[in-house]
């Protein structure tokens, strides 16, 4: 999946692995994304694992992307907010292709924070993304 944004990598860096230094987005609309978690249709948490979690919430940001006009390589940035950063770093191997399934092999600048808990008690995880749509 070819992104119409230009992904830049910064030399006195390390090599990004799973996420860009930067993104420098083409012209169009901007599209802040609300957090999504690994709530179903119904409002209730899908899932008891990150990895379950992660595959319902980055769903749902595709959903949302859609609903708004753009399409998962239109990301420009996310965040990613976990109750769990060891279950997270253990789960990585597994993540990726969850990761591919919903975005492909493209990789915005990508954020990881862990915090103490998310609105929804059973939520493990929530990503917060921001596309550009080319206009």
């Amino acid at each position: 999946m070819s992104t119409p944004h230009r992904v830049v990598v910064a030399p006195e860096l390390a090599e990004p692995v799973g996420f860009a230094h930067a993104v420098v987005a083409a012209p169009g609309r901007t599209v802040y994304l609300g957090g999504q978690t690994a709530q179903g249709p119904d409002g209730a948490i899908r899932g008891s694992t990150i990895l379950e979690q992660f595959d319902v919430a980055a769903g749902n940001v595709v959903a949302a992307l859609k609903a708004a006009g753009g399409s998962p390589e239109h990301l420009v940035s996310l965040l990613v907010y976990v109750t769990d950063v060891p279950a997270y770093r253990s789960a990585l191997r597994e993540l990726g292709p969850l990761y591919r399934k919903h975005f492909g092999r493209h990789y915005p600048a990508i954020a990881l924070f862990g915090v103490a808990e998310l609105f929804d008690v059973e939520a493990k995880i929530e990503l917060l993304g921001t596309a550009v749509v080319p206009t």
